[in-house]
C-alpha cells in the first residue's frame, strides 16, 4: 500500500510540473491581445471648428475590433467616437497608431492613453489613465 501511495504521489508531482510548464508562455504579449481594451479616465476634448467640448473628468472606452490591429475609441460627454484606428506594436507592451489619413498621435500602454487626432477640421484629444 505504501508503494501505491508513493507512486501516486510521484505521478501527481510529475503531472503538476508538466502542467505548470505548459500553461506559462513567454510569447503572451499584452499588445497581441485585448489588454488595452477598457475605460480610461481623465482630460478629454473635441473641437469641430464651431463647437468645443472639454472635460477634465471624461472617459474613453477602448475596444479592439475584429481585424486585430484596429481599435475604436468611444468618448464620453457627447464627443464623437473615433473608429477603425490602426495600430502597430512599438517596444514592449505599447501600441502606436499608424497608416492614417489624419494627423494623429495615439499611444496606449497598460496605464495611459494619449490622443491628439485631427481629421477633416476636427480635433480630438485625451490624456487619460486607468
Amino acid at each position: 500500500m505504501k508503494n501505491v501511495i508513493k507512486i501516486l504521489g510521484v505521478f501527481m508531482l510529475v503531472m503538476f510540473t508538466a502542467i505548470s510548464f505548459t500553461s506559462c508562455s513567454d510569447d503572451d504579449d499584452p499588445a497581441n491581445n485585448d489588454f488595452f481594451a477598457g475605460t480610461y479616465k481623465g482630460s478629454i476634448s473635441y473641437n469641430d471648428g464651431s463647437n468645443t467640448v472639454s472635460a477634465d473628468d471624461g472617459s474613453v472606452f477602448v475596444t479592439k475590433i475584429a481585424s486585430g490591429t484596429k481599435y475604436n475609441f468611444a468618448f464620453s460627454n457627447s464627443i464623437p467616437d473615433l473608429n477603425g484606428v490602426e495600430f502597430e506594436k512599438q517596444g514592449d507592451n505599447t501600441l502606436v497608431s499608424v497608416g492614417s489619413t489624419a494627423t494623429s498621435y495615439i499611444r496606449i500602454d497598460n496605464n495611459d492613453l494619449k490622443i491628439l487626432y485631427a481629421k477633416d477640421g476636427k480635433i480630438w484629444t485625451a490624456n487619460c489613465t486607468r
